[in-house]
């Protein structure tokens, strides 16, 4: 059973729209808070996938400057894999599953 979870102004249904805003990490995630107005789940995802692999992104770029923690590079990676999956799935499901600590970013920021 389909959750209604309003209309979109992308006309896209709106866990398709939220799944392809976690697609390609915080890019997708600014293309679609800057073309979603309407819809607070795809906006809730976009900026969650924009605050969450922004900062993953952060991290790789940190660790990988930093030579000697390539292990930890590599650990970053595998999670933030399963993280991406994750994400796209609970969105695709029509969930607000939200992450601790950066989801109650998402809905202090997101209003």
């Amino acid at each position: 059973m389909q959750k209604d979870l309003g209309k979109s102004s992308t006309k896209l249904q709106p866990n398709v729209a939220a799944l392809l805003s976690y697609l390609a990490g915080f890019v997708s995630g600014i293309v679609f808070i800057v073309i979603e107005k309407e819809n607070k789940f795809v906006r809730f995802h976009a900026l969650q996938s924009i605050v969450t692999f922004g900062a993953i992104f952060v991290l790789q770029w940190v660790f990988s400057v930093m030579f000697y923690v390539g292990a930890l590079v590599l650990l970053l990676n595998l999670a933030s894999l399963a993280l991406w999956v994750i994400l796209m799935i609970k969105a695709y499901q029509g969930e607000r599953f939200k992450l601790p600590v950066i989801g109650d970013i998402v809905e202090k920021n997101g209003k």
